[in-house]
């Protein structure tokens, strides 16, 4: 199942618009929280599709019978530019466990790329539910990498969930073909195409140097 927002109207909107505008992209204070504040609302949504079990809740003036999550979630983030995005998810889950994973496109031309794993660090996974966030899903390779990677040392999560702020229709393709069948996919707002260095079109330029300066 994907989940596009930007298709129905909600105040995402706004905070989309402000991500791709130049002039406000500036001010990387307001660049990262906007991106935290969709991690937050995007988890909200999440939320409303896991497991729940009853129990009894000792209040000052008796008992209450409430609504508790049942799964384990382990929050899982691509470095550096998923940082913001994953604080955000981390504030609505916040009993979760965390998965880190630095990946990058180290270029073996002008124009062609692979991704390289450099570190990871995660709990078990086996059972669990894990959300894969990163703000951008452009080619959908270093989304499909992390997984992988996350897999073949901490073992299989129960349930998928893909996160991603800005992604291409190719890069989403792409991870539909190459994640298990029953992933669910998370998008604020889906672009249609890529440059020729594999950018998002229109996109936002590139998140983690917007999050945290150019680097070298």
């Amino acid at each position: 199942m994907v989940h596009i927002f930007t298709h129905s109207p909600s105040v995402i909107q706004q905070y989309v618009a402000e991500i791709r505008d130049k002039e406000i992209q500036k001010d990387r204070m307001r660049f990262r929280r906007n991106i935290e504040r969709m991690g937050e609302l995007v988890a909200y949504e999440i939320s409303k599709h896991l497991s729940y079990e009853f129990r009894e809740v000792e209040t000052p003036l008796g008992t209450a019978n409430c609504q508790i999550l049942k799964n384990d979630v382990v929050l899982g983030t691509i470095l550096r530019a998923g940082l913001p995005l994953h604080h955000g998810m981390l504030n609505i889950f916040d009993k979760a466990d965390n998965a880190i994973v630095s990946a990058y496109r180290k270029h073996t031309s002008e124009l062609s790329f692979e991704i390289q794993i450099e570190y990871m660090s995660a709990p078990s996974l086996d059972g669990k539910t894990l959300i894969l966030c990163d703000p951008m899903l452009a080619t959908g390779m270093s989304m499909v990498a992390a997984h992988k990677a996350l897999v073949s040392h901490y073992g299989t999560p129960s349930h998928l969930h893909v996160v991603s702020v800005i992604a291409s229709e190719q890069g989403l393709e792409y991870t539909r073909h190459h994640l298990p069948q029953d992933t669910r996919y998370w998008i604020v707002a889906l672009d249609p195409e890529m440059n020729a260095k594999s950018y998002i079109v229109p996109g936002i330029g590139d998140a983690g140097d917007l999050c945290y300066g150019e680097k070298m």
